[in-house]
């Protein structure tokens, strides 16, 4: 008994003795021979990381008014588990449907969300109606969740929101090609945020620091801290006001032609800083994903086109530096025999003029005048050496992306003939032909356009600014300058001058029209016409530079008739903006014979009020009045000016086609201040003025069901005199310009 006791107390001990030599042997395995391993491993546990996101800079247009900038955003998050917990899954499917716009069985999905276990998840963002929303809709989720817990007297509901932020453009459409947009994961898609990108998004900081296993903050611990850095802030060339006037005319053009597209850029040909760049269809950066693809191409930079009658303006140069244009000598017209070629060229009247001065050519936009002068007296030679000087068949070198560059190919005699009226093997961008104008109206200097004014590192202050770069200089300032006087002609002469659509009441414009052929496989199809005018102003201190291009119009009018007016309007709305002076009087011989035979007739206003709506926009459109209509109602309720009121060429009409509320406010930017007022009063809406002068800036506001229309001014006229809008005419221009 003894000795089995013995036994079991040396068999106990010894097991005992065994289990700590193990242990013992396990920990010295652990913390001497595992040692290091097992340090790195904990290291690993207490350390953290976290990301200091870096704000994308912000995009503001020449006078510093946003046009690009991160928000903040928040992204709604349901948790299936809690929401199933307290059992109002139901009710916030039908709720989070009605604020959110997402579809009730996806939102089921998300609610009813499972793990491979059969347990509900915890948490599932609402992907995409719910993903980076802003603070209004986050507000009214929020409300949601608040009424949820008062309701059911529960702490959780299941619906939060993670903040984040987001790329916001606060004007949406206007100069959207030119900013481009940023997916909603922030990544740079296209325009300047996708040029820009390394500039704009910074870097973002990080902080490592050691903590315990419930994340606080281990004291003592080293920290690593690499600071953020914020993206560059671009102030652009643009100006939001000039680039408002150009989207605006050309939705009414692209309204009433119905083209496949349309593209107009504005520049200041002193610097060649881009003032306005905008294509029609457009899209909203803010919502891209809804957009169709053709609205976010760049017609502007990226597509090629045979110009037409408007490239004429390089043959002209040519010949003017040349020495070889003399205006008063005669040619023939009609029709132009090349030698080697079977078929004649042809002016657009296939009859002509008869014999006729080049002057009178270049104001009819004859090809065969243009056939001699290029093709003949300056030589194929010289001439591809102009058009190569001018910029074409190069890159403009634009600091934005895609910029196509054309191309100058001719081969054959009849080739280098069409070339010097802008057509056949001769395909350039809508801004190659703009910087080329710009050199006539600059003194000769062919420049490189830009967008970017200014770029400020906000981490520094640092900033950088873009200076004008003169690429080369073209032809004389002398001969700029008769080149532009010549083209003032196209313009002023409101008997024969193909341009005189464009013709400015105060102000010497220069300007060419345009009408091209398209072709369609390997053949020119008639009714398939591009369309365009350019030009700038005034001719005695150039401000701004204007090209605007119609492709695929609905009527076959030329560019005369269709695009002039659209450049009418918006250099008339610009000029005035800038402040520009109309002139006292004719300074030229031609703007002498201009106002022998354009003085502007009155016409007296129609009586309108009572009528259906339809029928006085059909009897103004009819008879050739501007107009706009307030409201939306089925006839006109007043009308301003009243009946009987004669009207100076250009007076806008105004229909109002409800009881005034002052919900409907139009755009009275460019109006006299008198013209405002009589509005204004129309509507019985709150008026505050301030400055003197023309509406160039107007700001609406409601208040306890009370509107309040704000107008600064600005003078437009250094005589005092009433200015009026020029606006769109549709009237054909006979004769427009060869084809």
């Amino acid at each position: 008994m003894v000795k089995r006791i013995k036994l079991r107390t040396l068999f106990i001990g010894g097991c005992i003795t065994l289990f700590f030599l193990v242990l013992i042997g396990r920990v010295f395995f652990i913390q001497v021979l595992q040692g290091n391993f097992w340090q790195e491993e904990a290291a690993k546990q207490r350390a953290h990381t976290s990301t200091i996101k870096a704000v994308r800079g912000a995009i503001s247009d020449r006078n510093g008014s946003i046009l690009a900038s991160d928000v903040p955003a928040y992204t709604v998050v349901v948790s299936p588990e809690v929401i199933h917990t307290q059992g109002i899954a139901e009710e916030v499917v039908a709720k989070l449907h009605e604020l959110l716009g997402k579809p009730v069985d996806e939102l089921q999905k998300l609610v009813e969300a499972k793990d491979a276990n059969g347990k509900y998840l915890k948490n599932r963002e609402i992907r995409n109606e719910g993903w980076k929303i802003d603070q209004e809709l986050a507000d009214k989720v929020l409300a949601f969740r608040d009424e949820l817990e008062d309701k059911y007297d529960i702490q959780e509901t299941g619906i939060g929101y993670v903040r984040e932020q987001k790329r916001y453009y606060p004007k949406d459409t206007l100069a959207a090609h030119i900013l481009g947009y940023t997916d909603r994961d922030g990544n740079a898609m296209a325009g300047l945020e996708a040029f820009f990108d390394d500039k704009l998004k910074g870097t973002n900081g990080v902080l490592n620091y050691q903590a315990d296993g419930k994340g606080y903050k281990l004291p003592d611990a080293e920290e690593i801290y690499k600071p953020v850095v914020n993206g560059d802030n671009l102030k652009l060339t643009l100006d939001s006001t000039i680039q408002y006037y150009i989207e605006e005319a050309m939705k009414k053009a692209y309204e009433q032609y119905d083209p496949v597209s349309m593209t107009v850029i504005a520049a200041d040909p002193n610097t060649m800083e881009i003032l306005g760049m905008a294509n029609l269809p457009t899209f909203n950066p803010n919502e891209y994903w809804n957009e169709e693809q053709a609205g976010f191409y760049n017609h502007a930079i990226k597509s090629t086109y045979e110009p037409g009658s408007t490239f004429k303006i390089v043959t002209l140069a040519g010949t003017v530096q040349e020495k070889l244009f003399n205006p008063d000598a005669k040619f023939k017209s009609g029709s132009i025999k090349i030698k080697g070629v079977r078929d004649p060229l042809h002016d657009i009247k296939r009859a002509g003029w008869g014999e006729i001065t080049f002057l009178e050519g270049v104001k009819r936009s004859s090809n065969v005048a243009f056939v001699k002068l290029g093709y003949e007296m300056l030589g194929k030679e010289k001439l591809v050496q102009y058009i190569t000087d001018f910029g074409f068949g190069q890159k403009t070198g634009i600091d934005m992306p895609g910029e196509s560059k054309g191309f100058i190919t001719p081969k054959y005699e009849s080739e280098y003939a069409t070339l010097a009226y802008g057509h056949g093997k001769v395909v350039v961008t809508p801004l190659q032909q703009l910087s080329a104008v710009a050199a006539i109206a600059n003194g000769g200097k062919l420049m490189t356009p830009y967008v970017v004014k200014e770029t400020t590192n906000p981490n520094t202050g640092v900033k950088t600014v873009t200076k004008p770069v003169v690429v080369r200089q073209v032809i004389s300032e002398e001969a700029a300058k008769e080149t532009g006087e010549y083209l003032e002609q196209v313009v002023a002469d409101q008997v024969i001058g193909t341009g005189k659509h464009a013709y400015i009441e105060g102000y010497r414009v220069a300007g060419k029209t345009g009408t091209a052929i398209k072709v369609v496989g390997t053949d020119y199809v008639r009714d398939k016409q591009l369309v365009s005018f350019i030009g700038y102003a005034p001719v005695n201190d150039p401000k701004i530079a204007v090209i605007v291009i119609i492709d695929e119009p609905n009527v076959e009018l030329g560019g005369g008739a269709l695009a002039a007016p659209v450049f009418k309007e918006i250099v008339t709305q610009s000029l005035q903006y800038m402040g520009v002076p109309k002139l006292a009087a004719p300074e030229t011989d031609a703007s002498k014979a201009v106002a022998k035979t354009t003085t502007p007739s009155l016409r007296s206003t129609p009586e309108l009020t009572g009528k259906p709506m339809k029928d006085a926009r059909d009897l103004l459109l009819d008879q050739g009045f501007d107009f706009e209509v307030v409201g939306n109602g089925a006839s006109v309720i007043s009308q301003y000016p009243k009946a009987g009121t004669n009207l100076a060429s250009g007076q806008r009409i105004y229909l109002l086609s409800q009881q005034a509320d002052g919900k409907s406010v139009p755009d009275l930017r460019g109006e006299s201040l008198r013209d405002a007022l009589e509005v204004l009063t129309l509507l019985k809406v709150g008026i505050g003025i301030e400055g003197e002068g023309y509406v160039s800036e107007q700001k609406v506001e409601t208040k306890d069901g009370k509107t309040r229309v704000s107008l600064n001014l600005k003078p437009m006229n250094e005589y005092g005199e009433d200015i009026p809008i020029a606006k769109s005419v549709t009237e054909d221009s006979e004769g427009d310009e060869g084809t």
